[in-house]
Order: C-alpha cells, then structure tokens, then sequence
C-alpha cells in the first residue's frame, strides 16, 4: 500500500517538479525515502536550508514552473524562511514542505517544537497544518495551485508520521500545472487611459518585471507615443535589450538619464512595475498604471487611471486606440541624454593594466564581456548589484536574478545552485560580494557535491560596502564593517574547485577566461577597491550634509587617510553629473 509520501512523490513528479532542494532528518525521513524509492526525483542536498529556499526560487524564476524545497522539523524548516521571505516577495512559485514533530506531541513544548504554520505565514501565499492523512490530497492540491497561479509560496506542514501513514484510496494522482488566462482591462477604463494619453506631449515608460513575454508590445507601445522608456530593476532584462526607447534606470542605483526622463514627463505610464522608491517619482503629473493584481495599483504614487491585466494582453487592446504621435522632442532628448550618461559610465568601467585594487566597474564590464550569450548572472545584495544594474548587458536570452525586492545578503551562490541544476546546460555566474560569500560559504562544497560548474566572482574590497557608503550619505563615521577575508581562492581549491586570485587588472581577463572554461565549478578572487562610491541619480541636500558630516567626524577621529583614499578612487565618479 502506497504511503502518504509516495503520494506526494507521484503528484510532484506528474507536475513537472525534477528535484527537491533540503536537508534530510529524522521527521522529513518518511518523505525522503519515498524519494529515493522512486527514483524520478533528485535530492539535491545543500549545506544549509536557507540555500534550499533561494535555490528553489532561482529555480523556479528561470523555469516559470513550480520548485520544491523540503525541511525537517523546528530548527530545519526554521532555517527556510529567509529565502521563502525572498521568493514570496520574488513573485515566484515554490512549494515548501516543513515536516514538523509528533501531532500527540504539539501544545506541550517537545524538543523542537515551533509553530511552522504560524511563523511561514507571512512570507506566503498559502499555509496549512495538515492533522490528518485524509487532509493531504486537497491541501497539497490547494498549495501547488496557490503557489502557480498567485505565483508565490505556498507551504505544506506534515508531522514526520503521517508521511509514513497509508494513502487513502480516493487519492488518485494528478497533475498540478500553472494555467494561462487572458488578462485585460475593460473598455470605459480602456478610453479613460487613451483619452490621457492622447492629450499628453511627453509621455514617459517607466517598466517593471511584468513586461516579461511583453516586449514587442512595449516597443510599440513606445514607439507610438514617441515615449522614453526607463526601467525598475527587475524589469532591466526583459526591457533594456532592442530597445531603441530605453534610458536606462532610476532608482538609488539607478543613473541620472532614467531619473530625467520621469522628472520631465507630462504623462507616467506604469507598466507592471512596484518601483518602491516615492521620492523618484514626479509631481503633479497624471499617472496610469498597468498591473495583473488589483492591489498593487496606487500603492506607490496617485494614480489617476488604473488597468488591470497583464502588460502584454493591456497593450494589445489599449495601442489601437491610442494617437500615433509626430513629436519626437521629448524622447530624442532623454535619448540623448541617456547616452551622455551611458558614456560617462563606460568611462569608469576602463582600468590600466597593472591597477591594483581593481575598480569593480572593470570587472563587472569584462565579466559582462566575456560571458556566453545566453547566460545567467546572479548578483549578491549590495554593491555587486550596483554594478550588475549598470554594466550587465541584457539582449533577451541573458538572465539576471538577484534579491531584488527582499534584499538579503547571501543570495548569489545558493540561487546558483538552483538556476544551474535546473539549466544544466547553461553558464551561470555570480557576482559575489565577499561578505555575502562568507555567510553561506559552505554552499560552495555542496556546488562540488552536485557536480555544479557555477562561476563565483568575488567582489572581494574587504569591507560591507554598501553599508558603508550608506553610513557615509547618513554622516555617520564606518564601524563595524570591515571584514578580515580568508583566502576565498584557497578555500576554493580545498574543497576541490578552481581558484584563482586576481589582484592587478592586466591578471583579469586571463582569470575569467579560465575559470569560465573550466569543466566544473570556479571561483575567482578579485580584490577591488573599497573606497568605491556609487552615487544616486538623485543627491538630495540632507546625502550631501551626510557625506559633509560623515568626513568632518571621520578626519576628528583619526580617519584622514579614509578620506584622502575616498577622494582618490573616486575623482572619476565625483566628475559625473
């Protein structure tokens, strides 16, 4: 007689889902070897929970489809909840099963004992205690589906007996697979968007993630309003590439040419994006907003007309309405003025030969260079991003993940793990920072263990360094940010990856070279430059009385040598806009 477990085993197996990322232990050992009893899917067994988390939600934005991370009771389902918090905020679908302890045994404080169902709550879609056997066939069918069609996390809490408890025979597998729906909004709000947009003489694009499998649409969409298109950045690879209307970003990371366009616009069109940040947005223009849930509209910025659908089925039924417009003014000078800004930051990516450190917007820009095509690149929290946001190349087959909304450091390697085991086939990079290496760095021997030839760069300037300029821009004095690195290309190699050390910039490009030819996985240690500053588009009076501040304190205490070095590496930056 079939187990619960192997219940769960054949529905996962019939939805499409090829592996489950986890640690085992003895209340998971039910499903675990229902598993291994089957033998459709793999156990892809990583060193700490978290990274089953991340790796399943890299996973599963690469695919669109379903992934599944498993944990045992207290302490180990515990430890899924940060990069849970990360996909659920991702917009991504994964499964979670936290196996919990004996039913007899909950309410009177047993070893171990937590409360899954209450503590994954808020970083879900879905979540339930399943008490009895009989409850599983629909809690497992209501989570899978939850977590495709509101495309998020659902979790399933299973105490380690009733994975072993005999499946009832009602339960008859089938398969759980995401849907496709049509998604537009109606006509009467249709009209009011055109009636707005019609009257408008500088419309300006700003676009999000929702444009993913929408952008011929959101060209002609430009193209017809003669508008400038800037984008949030999770929207940069499916936006930025044959794009003859992009300006680039905005944003604190963004750059100067994205933060114009908005601020010189007469019309904002949203396009399935949730920018965060209120201060980039205009004042005082009409703003239309575009997104698939109904919630997200106006949480921002007043919005004046809101549609509700999907970005591709909207622009479909919206462009034949609209006035094709003659008046290029606006769009040829933010174009213009993007490339101004696109120069200057080029500018900063060039290094002599033998620099030493190196300026991390080199290293970004050959990395950018020399990687495949249709690569995928992963870029830890902090200034990695800075530089993946700036000086990655996307061209509608590159991939760029990264913690974009939850922004946790740590998320680069583990979300490796899992965009490269389910695309064997394909070159995955990251961009690691050396803190965020350091906190899961055991991950590497689990890249070993699954035969993973993820290519780890490592931004290593010795410091949390984004911390750090935004202690400068608050005029606080750096404390407590500097980071003492161990050898990360001998750790490397001990655990049986290709390491190599990079510290001149004439050594770069032969590194990057090799570690990326390398049959297997590598990482590359590449010492950058502390002092690094990445300056927003927008530098408002109170960063500047900061950064005043943050120098005259850091002087009195001693700190002169900081400052002389700050101004140094940055002449080139501080010479921008």
């Amino acid at each position: 007689m079939p187990t619960v477990a192997d219940k769960i085993v054949a529905t996962l197996k019939a939805s499409g889902v090829r592996r489950v990322y986890g640690i085992p232990g003895d209340s998971l050992n039910g499903f675990t070897d229902a598993l291994r009893r089957s033998g459709d899917i793999e156990w892809a067994h990583v060193r700490h929970e978290e990274s089953a988390a991340f790796a399943a939600g890299a996973e599963a934005a690469i695919s669109g489809d379903l992934a599944v991370a498993a944990a045992s009771c207290g302490p180990g389902n515990l430890h899924l909840i940060n990069g849970l918090f990360d996909a659920n905020r991702s917009r991504v679908p994964v499964l979670a099963i936290a196996a919990h302890i004996p039913r007899e045994e909950i309410g009177g404080g047993y070893f171990q004992e937590t409360h899954p169902q209450d503590l994954f709550r808020e970083c879900s879609v879905y979540c339930e205690l399943v008490s009895v056997p009989e409850q599983l066939p629909w809690v497992l069918d209501i989570a899978m589906r939850s977590a495709l069609e509101r495309r998020g996390v659902a979790v399933v809490v299973i105490p380690g007996e009733v994975f072993l408890s005999e499946s009832a025979t009602t339960w008859k597998v089938r398969p759980i697979l995401k849907t496709a729906s049509v998604v537009r909004p109606d006509d009467r709000s249709l009209a009011a968007a055109a009636d707005v947009l019609n009257r408008s003489s500088r419309v300006t694009i700003l676009a999000g993630a929702g444009c993913a499998g929408a952008h011929d649409e959101l060209i002609g969409v430009a193209a017809a309003l003669k508008a400038p298109v800037l984008h949030a950045l999770r929207g940069k690879e499916f936006v930025e590439y044959d794009n003859p209307y992009d300006v680039g970003m905005t944003g604190l990371i963004g750059f100067s040419s994205g933060y114009r366009a908005m601020e010189h616009c007469d019309v904002l069109l949203m396009l399935g994006t949730d920018f965060p940040y209120r201060p980039f947005y205009p004042d005082g223009v009409p703003v239309i907003q575009v997104d698939v849930r109904a919630e997200q509209i106006g949480r921002r910025i007043p919005v004046d007309v809101g549609l509700v659908g999907t970005v591709k089925d909207t622009i479909d039924v919206l462009l034949p309405i609209l006035a094709v417009k003659d008046d290029s003014k606006h769009l040829d000078r933010m174009t213009a003025h993007y490339q101004r800004a696109r120069d200057r930051l080029d500018s900063l990516a060039k290094e002599t030969g033998g620099a030493s450190p190196l300026h991390p917007q080199f290293v970004a820009a050959t990395i950018d260079r020399l990687a495949n095509d249709d690569a995928i690149f992963i870029a830890d929290v902090g200034t990695p991003t800075v530089w993946a946001a700036r000086y990655l190349h996307m061209n509608g087959k590159r991939r760029l993940l990264g913690s974009f909304t939850h922004a946790t450091m740590a998320n680069a390697l583990p979300q490796g793990i899992g965009a490269q085991a389910s695309q064997p086939g394909r070159q995955v990079v990251t961009l690691s920072g050396d803190g965020g290496l350091a906190m899961l760095l055991g991950e590497l021997v689990t890249l070993r263990q699954l035969h993973l030839p993820v290519k780890v760069v490592v931004f290593n300037n010795g410091a949390l360094s984004f911390v750090e300029l935004e202690m400068k821009a608050a005029g606080f004095v750096n404390y407590g940010t500097g980071l003492d690195n161990p050898d990360f290309a001998g750790i490397a190699r001990a655990v049986g990856l290709f390491g190599e050390t990079v510290e001149r910039g004439d050594e770069l490009e032969g590194a990057l070279r090799a570690a990326f030819a390398h049959d297997g996985p590598a990482l590359v240690d590449v010492r950058t430059a502390r002092q690094e500053l990445a300056l927003p588009p927008k530098v408002t009076i109170a960063q500047a009385k900061g950064f005043a501040l943050y120098a005259t304190r850091t002087i009195l205490s001693g700190g002169a040598d900081e400052i002389l070095e700050l101004a140094k590496t940055n002449l080139r930056e501080l010479a921008r806009e």
